[in-house]
């Protein structure tokens, strides 16, 4: 759990807008962090509850899906079902506002945990996408790097007897699909033969150094970080906060639930993200 404190109370959307734009205005030139709540208003479901908490079954891991064969069948089978839900989604209204701050000189820098590229659809320029993007596959053995889609189609023709089944979005392109996938045939890289992976950080993978750096090099000259729509549950994101605070940067988050660094940030605003960041660009317009 991020905290055995107290639940955080949620906070009505027009005070959480105010309280932000003040935070804002004081700290103009922002990172922004963002996380799976800033896209489930697109479609794309989240991992975490409220509290924190698990939601489904835990993601694949790296390890598993490079020595597994048959986990390799479970991922590319749930996704012929879950990669057109994350494929044919469109930004939702946060990712615009957030744009807007981009293009407004409050943020020269947004790093997202998310892999669906949304927030560049929606205009944002300065993106690292810290956990990689969902739209490429790569080899694991060799240089090979298609777009998705083109494997997507390959798994879809070598597995015509999975056109028709149905199963509930999950997140990062998964599916909630139980069946027996020893059938399931994998399409392997046509340059080697080799693995072929989404170019994403898998749970027990590491963030590559080179992403890593370059936020934190704007991070140690910005004025803040906003946390917006991430619990801040895994390294990869909370490691900017504990960053942060070492380098006494003012810090707000913004997400429904609990955050694992609610004990040192600055701004605390647990409310609805897209309404309140739509009425904060009011605030800040006005």
């Amino acid at each position: 759990m991020p905290s055995t404190g107290p639940e955080p109370v949620k906070v009505p959307p027009a005070v959480a807008a105010e309280q932000l734009a003040e935070f804002i205005s004081r700290h103009p030139r922002l990172m922004i962090l963002t996380g799976a709540g800033v896209s489930t208003d697109s479609g794309i479901p989240d991992y975490r509850d409220e509290a924190g908490a698990w939601k489904r079954r835990q993601p694949v891991q790296h390890q598993a899906f490079m020595t597994q064969p048959q986990t390799r069948q479970r991922y590319w089978a749930r996704s012929l079902l879950g990669w057109p839900v994350m494929r044919n989604a469109r930004p939702g209204e946060a990712h615009y506002q957030l744009a807007s701050l981009e293009g407004s000189g409050y943020s020269g820098l947004l790093v997202t945990q998310n892999v669906d590229r949304l927030h560049q659809k929606a205009g944002s320029q300065q993106v690292i996408d810290l956990h990689g993007r969902a739209d490429e596959v790569i080899c694991m053995a060799c240089d090979y790097r298609c777009e998705r889609d083109e494997v997507h189609e390959r798994c879809a023709e070598l597995n015509p007897g999975y056109r028709g089944l149905s199963a509930e979005a999950a997140p990062d392109g998964d599916a909630d699909l139980e069946v027996d996938f020893s059938d399931f045939r994998v399409a392997d890289c046509p340059a080697c033969s080799g693995i072929l992976k989404p170019d994403v950080v898998f749970f027990g993978d590491y963030v590559p150094k080179s992403r890593v750096d370059r936020a934190l090099d704007y991070l140690k000259e910005a004025d803040g970080l906003l946390v917006v729509g991430s619990s801040l549950m895994v390294y990869s994101g909370l490691r900017f906060c504990r960053y942060g605070k070492e380098w006494h940067k003012p810090m707000a988050a913004l997400n429904l639930g609990r955050t694992r660094a609610d004990e040192i940030l600055d701004l605390r605003l647990n409310a609805r993200i897209s309404e309140t960041l739509t009425l904060c660009r009011s605030f800040l317009t006005a």
